[in-house]
């Protein structure tokens, strides 16, 4: 059984192991997963804490704030903004970090296609 990484392309193809193991496309997963982990975390410890709150700290979330709007429902239409944020923000990023090295990849990718065709 072979390597996968030191078998040539196909004959006419391109080599995308080769192009996955690329330090352009390793930048590209760098980006993207700096943006990623941070934010999931955060909004992982957000969720768990209106769960737990919600679940145990009753008097706390059940507190008026105005008329019949309590603590705890804002909490939870918290969640709903916090998600919208989020996908916001990553849109925005994704368009200015990680949408140009994809493009670079995706032209390099369709030139060797071209060429080889």
């Amino acid at each position: 059984m072979s390597d996968r990484r030191t078998e040539s392309a196909p004959p006419g193809g391109i080599d995308y192991i080769a192009v996955e193991e690329s330090p352009r496309f390793g930048e590209l997963k760098r980006r993207q997963r700096s943006f990623i982990f941070p934010f999931a975390l955060a909004f992982l410890v957000w969720y768990f804490a209106y769960v737990l709150l919600s679940s145990f700290a009753v008097d706390f979330m059940s507190q008026r704030v105005w008329g019949d709007i309590t603590v705890g429902l804002i909490f939870g239409l918290g969640q709903f903004v916090t998600t919208f944020g989020i996908t916001m923000l990553y849109v925005w990023f994704a368009n200015r970090k990680l949408d140009p090295i994809a493009e670079e990849i995706r032209e390099e990718l369709e030139k060797r296609e071209a060429a080889g065709a």
